[in-house]
Order: structure tokens, then C-alpha cells, then sequence
């Protein structure tokens, strides 16, 4: 597996190491999915695989070229994520609705091209296997944090953590914990301007304890065998 110097990926690397974590400013959006604009169009457009491919590569600077993140949480995996949930979340970076200023300049037209860009490398990533070892929580608390999941999360996520693309809920079983944690805490604490306002008013009565005790149990819940690579598995489309 190789990167090419001078590519894209070493090019995204180096301006992600110089940016801040100063938040983009703008108004906060009217609706959490309003939809329209660039996540209307690029959910109606056939996705060219080749093509997500070589936007992909802007993304696997951080991502990685399996998608599966790094399990400090600096970076989720995205691979197995759905189709829907990808073209949301690029939209709304792209239309300042949601706050990521590392992401930003790589999720710009400029960077990856326009909504047909956006079609192709959620259609790609959407495919990509899952992390077999992605990173856990501390373990101790699990049983409270399967009450809390069924008590408050099966509604949205599902009850393995599988989500509804239709609704835009992501999957969230198997990701890092500590990336977890962190959005977790800022969508309680209204940092997440994106979040579901009904997930806020779910959650803003959790305490830290009960924020890692339920990502903890998400992190280790298991996807179907068949979305999940082998340990060790690498990338073909970028031998």
C-alpha cells in the first residue's frame, strides 16, 4: 500500500496540521435537515466509483485509506457509514451548517468538485469494510450503558446501533469510542448546530458517567459479519 508524495493526500496532511480548532463562524441553521441545495442534488445523482475514488483520497489523509479513522478519536471511521448520512454531513460542512474547521477546506468544491463529487465519495465510503478493531471505551460500565442505549437510542440508531439512512440517523456501532464521547458531549451541551434537536432533549440529562457508560456500549456493539474487513486489511484502490 502506497501513498504518492506530492499527491493529494500529502498535500490535505499538511494543511490539516496547520489548521486551528477555531470554529467557522455563521448563523446557525433554521433546521437541523432542511435539506435543499447541494444534499437534495447529490442524493438524486448516479455515484461514479472511479471518480469516488479519487476524491477519496483528498479525505483518506485523515480518514485513512480503509476509512477507518484513528481509534484516539482525532478522526472517525467513515467506511460502512451510509450513503445518506455522508451527503448530509458534506453539505452541511460545505454550507457552514455544521462547524468543522479542519474538514472545511477539503470538503470545499475547490477541493473534491461539486455535488456530483459529493454523490461519488458517499456512494464509495458507504461501501468500504468496517474497522474489525476499532477503539473501546473503559468497559466497567456496560450494563448501565445497554440500559441507557435501549432506554433512550433504539428509537433513532436502532437497536444494534445500525441507524436510519432514510432519516439521516447515522450508524454509529463499532465507531471509536472517544469519538464518540466527544460528539456525544457536544450535541448534549449545544456545541453541534447540526444535531437533532430531538436528540438534544434526549440526552441533555445525561451525566459524564452516563455519556461514557452508553458510548462505550455503542462502540462495542457489532455490525453484520459481512460489513466488516478482515484484521489486517488493506485498501486495493490504493496499491
Amino acid at each position: 500500500m502506497t501513498i504518492k508524495t506530492g499527491g493529494k493526500i500529502m498535500i490535505a496532511a499538511g494543511v490539516a496540521l496547520m489548521m486551528t480548532g477555531t470554529p467557522v463562524s455563521a448563523a446557525p441553521p433554521a433546521d437541523w435537515n432542511k435539506g435543499g441545495g447541494e444534499q437534495d442534488e447529490a442524493m438524486h445523482l448516479k455515484a461514479d466509483h472511479e471518480n469516488g475514488i479519487e476524491v477519496y483520497e483528498v479525505c483518506a489523509a485523515c480518514h485513512r485509506l480503509e476509512g477507518w479513522g484513528m481509534k484516539d478519536g482525532t478522526f472517525p471511521m467513515l467506511a460502512g457509514q451510509h450513503k445518506n448520512v455522508i451527503i448530509k454531513q458534506l453539505a452541511d460542512i460545505r454550507a457552514l451548517n455544521r462547524d468543522n474547521p479542519t474538514m472545511y477546506p477539503f470538503a470545499l468544491p475547490k477541493s473534491i468538485g461539486g455535488p456530483q463529487s459529493i454523490a461519488d465519495v458517499a456512494a464509495y465510503i458507504s461501501k468500504l469494510p468496517m474497522n474489525p478493531e476499532p477503539g473501546y471505551g473503559p468497559g466497567d460500565n456496560l450494563e448501565h450503558g445497554a440500559k441507557l442505549y435501549k432506554d433512550n437510542c433504539v428509537r433513532c440508531h436502532g437497536d444494534n446501533g445500525q441507524g436510519i439512512p432514510d432519516k439521516f440517523y447515522p450508524r454509529i456501532q463499532a465507531q471509536h469510542y472517544n469519538y464518540l464521547v466527544r460528539q456525544f458531549e457536544w450535541i448534549r451541551d449545544g456545541k453541534r448546530r447540526n444535531a437533532n434537536p430531538d436528540m438534544i432533549k434526549q440526552i441533555k440529562g445525561f451525566s459524564d458517567a452516563d455519556m461514557i457508560a452508553v458510548m462505550d456500549y455503542v462502540s462495542r456493539q457489532k455490525p453484520p459479519a459481512k460489513d466488516v474487513a478482515p484484521v489486517g486489511w488493506e485498501n486495493p484502490d490504493f496499491d
